[in-house]
């Protein structure tokens, strides 16, 4: 079943099927990701064309208690031009017009993203229901949600009940998910699933599968807070059931690991797994994000290199 580049999921109906039978061998895991960084190596001007790729699919963010409307307009102007100009030309990719995929903020801080991004076609995605620990009441979380959309904001990153993967509670997690898709309207669901807090690899299968059938549009990693954030095993498994999900239903839903990716050789070995595992279709800041903070200062840093043959401080290159 053939699906049209860029579609939003849809869902299905809830069923109990897809998850009793999911079986993860961990150590198989283990395997297949150990090959990623050694097996594809890229170099020179490839190296240089998946490094460009991996900054259009940043979510450059900014979650901290002491955010200030500045800060958040220092970071939409460095999405807005990620790379100096001086390196761009350097490297013959002046006309790519390259910005990052979007603008993760609180809501306090939507409305200043949306007007600092105006006319760059840069989306802002806003953290809702109760991130990072999502214990709010339902109400409060899909009210959140709403603001966050009437705010601006075209993509909302959620955070699930962990309580309902660890009691094995499936349905109750579907419900959840599914009005969490329903506030969002027409902004895009990105479910994170806190994947460090959820126990086990297999209850990490079944959470990204019922958060696909209820609707999410990504599923990701982790709020980046947590003591285990994005890893390539537990990705690889993510991505798998992303695989299964489009073989059962001919729907794309994207996939964003988020915290713990800061450097450039990790972005690429994240690259490597989503081409090998889903293919170039999902190759697209549509369908894959990083979310990060300082993995964009090491690729200018890497690019920077590419070019001159010399590393810069890690100053040189500032965020905001």
């Amino acid at each position: 079943m053939q699906v049209e580049k860029h579609t939003r999921n849809s869902g299905t109906d809830f069923s109990i099927d897809p998850l009793d039978a999911i079986r993860i061998n961990l150590s198989a895991v283990q395997r297949r990701v150990a090959t990623l960084g050694g097996r594809r190596s890229v170099k020179k001007q490839w190296q240089t064309a998946w490094l460009l790729k991996a900054i259009s699919c940043i979510d450059l963010t900014s979650l901290a208690g002491d955010d200030t409307p500045g800060r958040i307009k220092r970071l939409c102007a460095k999405a807005r031009n990620p790379v100096r100009k001086d390196i761009l030309a350097g490297l013959g990719a002046t006309e790519l017009n390259l910005t990052t995929g979007a603008v993760c903020v609180y809501h306090q801080m939507i409305e200043t993203a949306v007007a600092s991004l105006e006319g760059s076609g840069i989306p802002v995605a806003a953290v809702s229901t109760g991130f990072p620990a999502g214990q709010s009441p339902l109400e409060t979380r899909l009210r959140e949600i709403e603001l966050s959309v009437a705010a601006g904001a075209a993509e909302i990153d959620i955070v699930i009940s962990r309580r309902y993967v660890l009691t094995g509670q499936w349905r109750a997690l579907y419900d959840e998910v599914k009005a969490f898709r329903e506030a969002c309207g027409d902004a895009r669901l990105k479910t994170i699933l806190a994947t460090g807090e959820l126990g086990s690899i297999a209850n990490i299968g079944k959470a990204s599968m019922v958060c696909m059938m209820a609707g999410a549009d990504y599923i990701k990693t982790s709020t980046g807070m947590e003591s285990v954030n994005a890893t390539l095993p537990v990705s690889l498994t993510m991505v798998r059931m992303i695989r299964e999900y489009h073989e059962m239903t001919g729907q794309r839903v994207g996939f964003k690991p988020a915290g713990g990716v800061s450097s450039a050789k990790v972005a690429l070995s994240y690259l490597v797994l989503i081409k090998e595992e889903l293919g170039d279709d999902w190759l697209d800041p549509y369908y894959f994000r990083f979310g990060a903070s300082s993995l964009l200062g090491d690729i200018e840093r890497q690019l920077e290199h590419q070019l001159t043959g010399h590393y810069a401080a890690s100053n040189h290159h500032a965020l905001a």
